[in-house]
Order: structure tokens, then sequence, then C-alpha cells
């Protein structure tokens, strides 16, 4: 009889757990989560009256696998461009919440003489709210119709893309070892450069291919090329310094804008759920009874954190986002839990070593406990609401009552401001986007281009020619930054009526993109022709005032502009 690998004998020992666990925790009407949780404690060397994994190495890769799926398919569920529709009230209400529980959570941890590193962990993981248990318990409670259910998921929405960030500077941190500001500023830039850079570049060049091979692809071809690139992502990110499961969202998050998104959503579905459940197992083969029962004051203290941190400080970060009191009690009782990205970050630090061991079976029983009590605390929002209009002044309720965004109905009406909003956010997208295109064609010259065109020729044509192929390349997003919507219809109507304040915004940003489409011109000069000494700045001036004219840089400008707008809008335009 031949022998089987531990890894294969383990896998059906972690399928036929979960496969039991599941079916009983549906019988009962519990998250199947928490099935997998217990299924892998019962897996688990820690539970001595059952058989347990023997290749605990195989498991954490096959896990680490499990977390690549779920923010792949995370992803595929996400949107930049609703998290822009959402208005200010979510993404105010996000922040407030993520930030006043990360305190809750670092305080708590120095309370009981923990670790840094274990304080600014734990406080990650009591920032972010289980979005899987929240929007089952909405189904199962009839409630996903409600306007505060709606502003809860799209708090959830936020909370994921904020939890992705968190995680790449967590990375960060734990590789540091120390929280200095300087590289934490730094980080936090080259996140945004490369999370711009993809999404563009992937928006333009993704949509293109699936339609080119659309002939050729079935459900077998559309589901290995989508994950082929998720995973060729996945090693791009960790390349250059991100986490695998960054760079999984950020594809999956990029094919959520294409036609066949819903498609390769539904293929993966099976697959996530597959590698998802090994991945919940494995926490719950992290958790330890005695570890447990060692801290049970650590556990219930930062349980009692949760429900008190975020009824509390989650009710007045939806106030401050303009919500009324009953529905920012509403919300913030349906977010008294951890699940999904408590456990990833626990994951992280574990598999950093930059956290204590105890950690993660603690973070595991909070998260078990808090997603038992969810339905009742989301049922306790309104008696809770009751006591406290009783309670407070009636001025205070009629007051707090009152406190909702209707009180913005004033400036929607002035036509000039709204119209300036919508010309300053376009100013800021085309500056954004043209000149991170504008580093990357620099970066990859510098770094590929020029050592090879500095092979082949000598001083002073290497440097000319190097400085003729970057300026090339770079001239339609110069123009761009020059000249892109500057002589729009919008932009002369606020011009011609928006008085002289808004003249004066008008022109300052002109001089801004100006001296920063001039800036990278003088870059590019300067870094290839160090001797031109002080005739370079009649060069920088020439050659911007060539391409403001340059009917080349105006088309493949325009060309480059109308392909991404339609492969951005596509699905929407389909629907």
């Amino acid at each position: 009889m031949s022998q089987l690998e531990p890894l294969i004998s383990d896998l059906a020992l972690i399928l036929i757990c979960a496969g039991v666990m599941t079916l009983l925790f549906k019988s009962l009407k519990q998250p199947i989560v928490l099935g997998y949780i217990v299924a892998g404690f019962l897996a688990s060397p820690n539970m001595p009256y059952m058989p347990s994994i023997s290749d605990g190495h195989g498991v954490h890769v096959w896990s680490e696998i499990g977390v690549i799926f779920l923010l792949f398919a995370l992803g595929l569920e996400f949107s930049f461009k609703k998290i822009l529709k959402m208005g200010a009230a979510p993404i105010v209400a996000a922040l407030a919440i993520i930030f006043s529980m990360m305190y809750v959570g670092s305080l708590a941890g120095h309370l009981f003489g923990w670790s840094d590193m274990d304080c600014i962990y734990l406080g990650g993981m009591l920032a972010m709210s289980s979005t899987t248990i929240i929007f089952k318990a909405f189904d199962d409670m009839g409630l996903r119709q409600e306007r505060f259910a709606g502003l809860v998921l799209s708090v959830l929405i936020i909370e994921d893309i904020l939890a992705i960030v968190l995680m790449v500077m967590l990375s960060t941190l734990a590789v540091s070892k120390e929280l200095e500001g300087t590289q934490m500023l730094q980080s936090i830039l080259q996140l945004g450069f490369f999370l711009i850079l993809w999404f563009t570049v992937g928006i333009y060049l993704i949509p293109l291919f699936l339609r080119k091979a659309k002939a050729l692809m079935n459900e077998e071809t559309l589901l290995i090329t989508a994950l082929a690139l998720c995973f060729g992502m996945v090693v791009f990110a960790s390349a250059v310094g991100f986490s695998a499961a960054f760079g999984a969202f950020v594809m999956g998050s990029i094919l959520s804008e294409t036609v066949e998104a819903q498609k390769i959503e539904h293929l993966v579905a099976p697959v996530k759920n597959l590698f998802g459940a090994i991945f919940f197992v494995s926490v719950g083969m992290m958790v330890d009874v005695n570890l447990i029962i060692e801290y049970i004051v650590p556990i219930l203290c930062i349980i009692l954190a949760i429900m008190l941190g975020q009824t509390i400080l989650s009710t007045c970060g939806f106030l401050i986002s303009g919500q009324s009191l009953k529905t920012a009690m509403q919300c913030s009782f349906s977010l008294t839990q951890i699940g999904e990205f408590a456990f990833i970050l626990a994951t992280l630090g574990t598999s950093l070593k930059v956290t204590s061991d105890f950690l993660y079976p603690i973070v595991v029983a909070v998260s078990v406990f808090t997603t038992f009590t969810t339905p009742y605390m989301i049922r306790l929002a309104e008696p809770a609401y009751n006591v406290v209009a009783r309670v407070l002044p009636a001025k205070w309720i009629a007051k707090l009552e009152s406190n909702s965004a209707e009180g913005t109905e004033e400036t929607e009406n002035d036509e000039m401001r709204l119209l300036w909003r919508t010309e300053f956010k376009r100013y800021i997208f085309i500056m954004l986007i043209n000149s991170v295109l504008c580093v990357a064609i620099i970066g990859i010259m510098y770094y590929s281009g020029a050592p090879l065109i500095y092979d082949l020729l000598p001083e002073p044509w290497s440097g000319i020619v190097t400085a003729f192929v970057t300026l090339f390349f770079c001239a339609p997003f110069i123009w761009a930054l020059l000249r892109r919507g500057a002589d729009s219809k919008d932009v002369d109507k606020l011009w011609d009526e928006g008085g002289n304040l808004m003249r004066v915004k008008i022109t300052a940003f002109g001089i801004l993109r100006l001296a920063i489409g001039a800036a990278f011109i003088a870059f590019i000069i300067g870094n290839t022709l160090p001797k031109i000494g002080m005739y370079g700045i009649f060069a920088v001036i020439g050659i911007a005032f060539l391409i403001f004219i340059s009917p080349y840089s105006k088309q493949h400008s325009d060309r480059l502009t109308k392909t991404f707008t339609e492969n951005l809008n596509v699905r929407e335009h389909q629907q």
C-alpha cells in the first residue's frame, strides 16, 4: 500500500472537520466562519483527543494562498468609483472609527504591559469590523434595505481598503522595528504611487487584452487567465516591497472594472471558498485553551473595549459625518465585532515574528464571542436610543436628530461651487495620474534604458539620445499636465461668471500644472545632460513650448485618455 504525503492526509483531515462543522453551524444558523475556526481547533495538536495535522508548514503555505484568494475576491467586489460616489459621510465616519478604535486597542495593550508592536497590531485588529458577519446578520434580520444598513456597508467598504493600507504600513513597521515619521511618510507615498500606477496601467491594458482574446475565452481559459494575472501581481507587489495580499487585492480591483468581472467572480468563488476555508481552519489551529484561560482577563477587557468603543466612539464618528443620533447609534451597534481582517493581521504579525504568541488566540477568542453577540447588538440599538432620548435634554436630542446631511443643500444649489468642485477633482486627477506615469517612465529609463544606451553610444550622444527617448515617451503625459481640460466650457464658464476669486484659483492651478510639467523636463535634462549648464533653462522652456504646441503629444494624449476612460466606464455602460 502506497504511503500518502503528509500534506494530502492533512488536507483530508482539514476538509472532513470543516465539512462536519460547517453543516453543524449552518443548522444552528451561525456564521460558517466560526465553524471553520472550531474545525481548526479540532484538527490541531492543541486537541489531544482527535487526529491532528502533521505538516504545519504545508498548512501555513495553503493558508497564505487562502489569504491571496480572499483579498483577490474582495478586490473583485470593490470599485474605486463607488468610493468616489459615496460622498464624504462614509469616509469621514470610517476614518473616525478606525483611528479611535486603533487608539482604544493600543491603549488596552499598554495597560496590560504588552510590547509596542503587540499594542499597534491589536489596535489595527480592533479597528476592522467583519464585513462577512455583518452582511449575514443584515440578511438574516431583513435589514439590507434600511438606510443605516446601506451606510454601514459603505463604511465597511472603506474599512476594507484602509485595512489593505494598514497591512502595508504594519509590514513596513515590522521591518523597520520603529515608528519613524519620515520612513512612514515615504512608505505612504510609495504605496500611493504604485497603487495609482498599477490601477492606471491595468485599466488601460487588461481590458484591451481581454477584448482581443475574447474569442479564445471560455470558462476554463478565463479562470486560468484571471488567476495568472492575480499571482503575477502578487509576485510583482512582493518584489517592490508590498505584501502578497495587497497585490491580489489590486488585481481584483482592476478586473472589477472589466465587463468580465462578474463572470470572473463566479468562476473564482469555488477556489476562494476552498482556500479561504483552509485559511480560517488554520486560524482555529492557533487556538490554545490554556492560553485563553491564562489570558481570560485581557480577553474580557478587549471584548468590553470593542463593545463600548464601537457603541460610543463610532456613534460620535457617525455624528461627525452628519448623521442623526438614531442612525448613528444603529450604525455603531452593528460594528461591534472583529473578523476576517483581524485574523489576517494576526497572521501577518505571526509570520513576520513581531507579535507575541498569545495575541493570536486572544484575538480569535474575542472574534468568536463578538460574532455571536452581533445580532443581539443590532437589535439593542433602537432600545438604547430610546433610553438615551429619555435621558438627554430635549434640546440636545432635537439638535442631534437634525444633524443630517440635508444641511448641504445650500452648497449643492450653488452652481459655481459645484462646478468648481468638479473641476478641482478633475485637475487633481489629471495631475496625479500623469505625474505618476512620468515618474514611472523616468524610472524605467533610468534603471533599464539608460545603461543600455550608455553602453552603445559615447558621450555626449548617449545623454542626448537618453533625454530624447525619455521626453518622447513622457510627451503625451507632460502635454496633459500642461493643457488637459484647461480650455473646457466649464472652465470658461467659471472664468466668466465665477468672479475674481475663481479666476485666481484657476490661474493658480494653471501655474502649478506648468511648474510640474517644467519640473519633469528639467529633471530629465539635468540628469542626462549635466554639462549643459545655464543653457538648460532655455532648453527646458523650449522643450515645454514644443510639447505645448505639439500635434503628436495632443493626439497621443487624447487617444490614451479616450481608451482609459472607455475601459473605466465600459462595465457601467454595458449594465
